[in-house]
């Protein structure tokens, strides 16, 4: 497995910051890719794997509805509720104040074996150091002008991230930074489910 190593805000014994590693980032499979690896290697006709996931989908969300805990082959499921306000009485907790905030789920120990089968050792990606890369940031904001230039006007968050090479969240969270303040650099417009950037 691919991984990268990133730092992190908390300082270490040497005040240095400490460091995370994750799985090399753009790993990405759609739900396509899988089908069509079903259909080749797994015997199953193209689609049945989507149509499996949409009925077991809307069936627990019935029984998620109504409190219960899902036991299954990947993992357990169960609804998480939260509170619309900070309360120390139980007493006084009402209908209303009791909200819907996710579904936990527990994986429990199958995935552990499951990618056990196939993990054969570790390998470390080069990925740039993306604080070296945020602390420029003249050179940050000529490549997110020549994005812009190259990109007929705007720029976005993957357009940004490929150029720059930064993560996409550090790409996005550079982006927004641009937006703000009393003299922003550009203006923020969503499209669909991501968001374009322009110069102002």
């Amino acid at each position: 497995m691919w991984y990268e190593v990133h730092p992190t805000p908390v300082k270490g014994e040497n005040g240095k910051n400490l460091v995370y590693v994750r799985p090399k980032s753009g790993q990405k499979l759609t739900m396509k890719q899988l089908e069509d690896y079903c259909e080749r290697w797994n015997m199953l006709r193209y689609g049945e794997l989507s149509r499996a996931f949409e009925a077991f989908i809307r069936v627990a969300g019935r029984y998620l509805a109504e409190g219960y805990r899902i036991e299954t082959p990947i993992g357990s499921f169960a609804p998480k509720l939260s509170l619309t306000k900070q309360v120390t009485d139980p007493d006084q907790v009402k209908d209303r104040d009791v909200r819907l905030d996710g579904v936990e789920y527990n994986p429990g120990k199958l995935w552990e074996k499951a990618i056990g089968k196939w993990l054969d050792g570790f390998r470390r990606y080069d990925n740039p150091d993306t604080q070296a890369i945020l602390a420029d940031k003249e050179k940050l904001e000529q490549v997110m002008r020549d994005c812009i230039q190259q990109h007929h006007g705007y720029i976005t968050a993957g357009i940004f991230s490929r150029a720059s090479g930064l993560t996409l969240y550090s790409a996005r969270k550079q982006l927004n930074e641009w937006t703000r303040g009393d003299n922003p650099k550009l203006l923020m417009t969503p499209r669909g489910k991501e968001h374009i950037y322009t110069e102002v």
